[in-house]
């Protein structure tokens, strides 16, 4: 029976990919339909899509699939029909990142879950068939030209923080659940208006329009495929740009470049910067931004503590790391919860 799961070190795989020259595509794409037993679906996508040399992460839960894949580019073809092959997939949009350099994901993980999304709905009324309309990157244009129309982005905060279409509302969160009835309370007295709802690649945003429609609101659209179909969109078909900065992407990059515009700070010096990082010491790895100048001073680090932590012996550093629950390490939430805990540990 084929290996369903990885055996070999995440370590040698990152350095494996990096090595490669296998030209890779980055892809990502999902579908809301109905899966009756997942596990038995999950078994047999890994052992084809293994064969095909894709890695990456993959979501799948009854209520469909969600990825965001890397494939060697001379199989693209044959990824592509072995999808459509399964009939609620068959037409399926990819998106194709936007600024891909291959080496996006160094290993295959495809997990089951509850959900695609993790959204904190509990309401069994709640159908993902009553969604939406989709809008396509000239008619989310000029939708947004109408003043009655509001664009509210449903990614995280963090993500936000890099890139975002213009006069977009932000919903502050670094969950999507948390997201959901804030952005239902924030826009509840303007139920008349039209709500376009946004995010990486339309997944969240799609299923915050189901939501916002079972909320009682009436004229909800959401961006089809998201910013990076959008931004691929606008440049085959030649239309005005409205996202201005980098996109977050959830992989190896950690962003992907639409516009040169860098409309955030670092998160050290407050100097114009856009490149998140994760905090090299193990006890803390933090998602930040952080510039070329304090990446050399502060050596990786996001702070003079976590810098003097990574030149304690090592055996001290796993001794002070045990116990200490890095949780969802993201700045301005995490940040100063954490650093207290590692100064607790080395008093």
């Amino acid at each position: 029976m084929a290996q369903l799961h990885n055996r070999i070190s995440r370590r040698e795989l990152k350095e494996r990919i990096q090595q490669d020259p296998t030209p890779r595509t980055t892809i990502s794409f999902y579908c809301y339909f109905k899966i009756a037993e997942p596990s038995v679906f999950r078994n047999q996508l890994y052992k084809d899509l293994k064969e095909m040399g894709l890695l990456g992460r993959i979501y799948i839960a009854e209520e469909g699939i969600n990825a965001q894949v890397s494939i060697p580019t001379a199989n693209l073809e044959t990824f592509r029909n072995y999808l459509y092959a399964i009939e609620p997939l068959n037409g399926l949009r990819l998106n194709v990142a936007v600024d891909d350099d291959g080496k996006s994901f160094y290993v295959l993980d495809i997990k089951v879950r509850k959900n695609i999304v993790a959204d904190g709905i509990s309401d069994p009324a709640f159908d993902m068939a009553n969604r939406g309309k989709y809008v396509n990157a000239e008619q989310f244009n000029q939708l947004t030209n109408d003043p009655n129309t509001v664009v509210i982005d449903m990614r995280n905060h963090y993500e936000f923080e890099v890139g975002h279409f213009e006069n977009a509302i932000e919903v502050p969160s670094d969950t999507f659940r948390e997201q959901l009835p804030m952005a239902v309370d924030m826009m509840k007295t303007d139920k008349e208006k039209n709500i376009i709802m946004y995010c990486t690649g339309g997944i969240r945003c799609e299923k915050a329009s189901a939501y916002m429609l079972h909320q009682g609101f009436k004229n909800v659209f959401h961006l089809e495929g998201g910013i990076i179909h959008y931004t691929n969109q606008v440049k085959e078909k030649g239309l005005d740009n409205k996202f201005h900065g980098k996109n977050f992407v959830f992989d190896q990059r950690l962003g992907e470049r639409i516009t040169e515009e860098i409309i955030a700070k670092c998160h050290q010096c407050g100097q114009p910067a856009d490149t998140h990082v994760n905090c090299v010491n193990d006890a803390c790895h933090l998602l930040f931004i952080q510039c070329d100048e304090c990446k050399e001073k502060f050596e990786n680090c996001c702070s003079k503590e976590c810098q003097d932590f990574i030149h304690l012996p090592e055996e001290e550093q796993k001794k002070l790391r045990s116990g200490i629950d890095k949780g969802r390490n993201v700045f301005n939430k995490s940040k100063a919860k954490l650093q207290e805990t590692i100064r607790k540990t080395k008093q």
